[in-house]
């Protein structure tokens, strides 16, 4: 989101004003990560938006919940298996080691004229060895998933830290003038419309600090730890995006960032000196694709972990390896499926379902904090979201809105999608379930 989006929003729908996207983006993700935060302390279980719902609303609306974030990490996973193979051929090319397209691309493609059809490659290798191997070390254990995705993020936000105080020299005020472009005459192209369509395209960047809640029972102290990671997750990264696009767009003049590499339109702009940091910059997008991968197929490991244990799913999925404690055949089986779509499948259709299903996921959140409040007043939570309903309220209208921005083909993917997995919970899950009953009076999840 940070190194792609925000030269191509900035130029399409924004100009400067891309700051304020970034920031009304923040606010529906506010609404959602306190209420995530009281959840997270008040069930700390795996599942995450799951589990929350499931002692909320009931089993059904809870099955549907996790189905939806089934979805949003495969797809996810598997379309940043295809951009980092994009991104790591591209490096290797600039160091004189071309490689033909056969197998570094997808053999399915998808266009608005053609359909579907076939590209003539045979299969997108490096996405697929990138998902193996970040399915071999989360099945390894959350210990040496998080040291390595620690020094992914410390090269990630090292770029981008270093990007902006080099580049603070270099800003032209005149470049911020005017910060909101007049509209061009239609919905979304500058003005007020295009700030909040650019919200809705920028979205996309924050998502990630929800899986959080999800390993709350991979942590020593949930009840203190989740919701300072999930807060803390997300305010970070708001300010460094707000930074970075301040800088950003002050360098360059916002219509010339209409490209996938605005850092480097950026770093041209600063001088030859500077050309150096290219280089590590490519480093830096490598790491960040990498990190995100790692978040959503850790997290879809334990979600299927927390749906099995309900018997929703076959009992398979909530084995623990005696040794490693991780659900290896869940991590395995996940590996092979994302492998196998962004080997196949150029799944740029399926981005914006991502965000149409995180703010689905997000609804439901914010709805549990509402219902749980009213059913268990008294119970004891570590976080409490201020101003209950209202916060929560304004989660739920925001995030709808949001959702009404999308391509109605985004909708019909998620109702398809959900539709499937109302077949499977009538077919298999309702007759299989365990019935965990009320999670407060057995005091376990």
């Amino acid at each position: 989101g940070i190194f792609v989006l925000t030269g191509q929003v900035a130029a399409l729908y924004t100009g400067p004003g891309i700051v304020l996207s970034f920031i009304f983006a923040a606010i529906i993700c506010t609404f959602a990560g306190l209420c995530y935060a009281e959840l997270s302390s008040l069930i700390p279980a795996s599942g995450g938006a799951y589990s929350y719902t499931y002692v909320a609303l009931g089993e059904f609306p809870a099955w549907i919940i996790g189905w939806a974030v089934c979805a949003q990490a495969m797809i996810a996973s598997a379309l940043i298996g295809v951009g980092w193979s994009g991104y790591c051929i591209s490096l290797l090319d600039s160091f004189g080691l071309p490689f033909g397209g056969a197998f570094t691309q997808a053999p399915l493609s998808y266009d608005s004229n053609l359909g579907w059809h076939l590209t003539g490659a045979i299969v997108n290798l490096p996405a697929i060895l990138l998902i193996f191997l970040l399915g071999l070390l989360i099945s390894r254990g959350i210990k040496a998933a998080t040291l390595f995705n620690n020094i992914m993020v410390f090269v990630k936000l090292g770029t981008i830290f270093l990007f902006i105080i080099l580049g603070v020299p270099f800003v032209y005020v005149e470049n911020w003038v005017p910060f909101i472009p007049e509209n061009l005459g239609s919905f979304g192209h500058f003005g007020w419309s295009g700030i909040f369509r650019g919200a809705g395209v920028v979205f996309f960047a924050y998502v990630g600090f929800d899986t959080v809640s999800t390993l709350a029972q991979d942590s020593i102290n949930p009840q203190r730890d989740a919701p300072r990671g999930i807060l803390g997750s997300l305010f970070l990264c708001a300010l460094v995006y707000i930074a970075f696009c301040l800088v950003l767009v002050g360098i360059v003049p916002y219509a010339q960032l209409n490209v996938p590499d605005p850092m480097s339109i950026a770093l041209v702009a600063m001088g030859a000196k500077f050309f150096w940091f290219k280089f590590i910059v490519s480093l830096a997008i490598l790491s960040g694709l990498t990190t995100v991968a790692l978040v959503q197929m850790l997290g879809l490991s334990r979600m299927l972990l927390a749906i099995s244990k309900d018997g929703l799913l076959p009992p398979v999925f909530g084995t623990i390896h005696p040794k490693v404690k991780t659900p290896v055949f869940s991590v395995l089986i996940t590996t092979a499926v994302i492998a196998m779509v962004s080997g196949v499948c150029s799944v740029e259709i399926l981005a914006q379902l991502v965000s149409m299903t995180t703010l689905f996921i997000f609804t439901s959140v914010c709805l549990g904090v509402w219902v749980l409040r009213g059913m268990y007043p008294e119970e004891p939570r570590a976080f409490r979201v201020p101003f209950v309903p209202w916060v929560p309220l304004l989660g739920i209208v925001s995030c709808v809105a949001q959702m009404a921005m999308l391509p109605l083909g985004t909708w019909v993917q998620l109702l398809a999608w959900l539709g499937g997995g109302t077949v499977i919970y009538f077919t298999y899950s309702r007759q299989h379930s365990l019935e965990r009953g009320s999670w407060i009076n057995k005091k376990s999840i």
